[in-house]
């Protein structure tokens, strides 16, 4: 057998075929089998982290309300976003989602200057507060997480 780093290096499709063990539930042996890159994906994208997540890269200019680039979302419900009024914005979920006592928001002000004064507040179980204390233009490519745990 040849040492693993003398075979070149490939890109891998979802048909291709990957080498790996796997414990037979009854007789708990290891056995060799082959998996699909197809198969790998499937099964790393139904595991649950324990909670249901929306990621976003937030601007917001002027006097409009903030823009959000999606990056991910596994929560179900779409998103709509409003100015309140100088630096408050709010998220409201499509439908009931941030549940007291299970909801977090990670949150900055991405790129843009004296960003260091903004916060997050549960409104509801359909809102979610963004601070940026009396003062638009804050956020410029903000990262902003909401992760809802189970």
């Amino acid at each position: 057998m040849a040492i693993i780093y003398s075979y070149p290096q490939g890109t891998p499709t979802l048909s291709d075929n990957v080498i790996g063990s796997q414990i037979d539930p009854i007789t708990e042996e290891n056995k060799t089998v082959q998996f699909t890159v197809g198969q790998i994906a499937s099964f790393a994208n139904s595991y649950s982290l324990g909670y249901t997540v929306y990621t976003a890269l937030l601007t917001q200019a002027g006097t409009a309300a903030p823009v959000a680039t999606v990056l991910q979302n596994t929560t179900g419900k779409t998103f709509t976003y409003a100015r309140t009024s100088g630096g408050d914005y709010t998220i409201t979920a499509s439908s009931s989602l941030f549940t007291a006592d299970k909801t977090i928001v990670f949150l900055n002000g991405g790129s843009a200057e004296n960003n260091h004064d903004i916060a997050w507040n549960r409104l509801s179980d359909t809102e979610i507060a963004v601070l940026t204390h009396n003062s638009d233009g804050k956020l410029t490519n903000a990262s902003f997480e909401v992760r809802i745990y189970s």
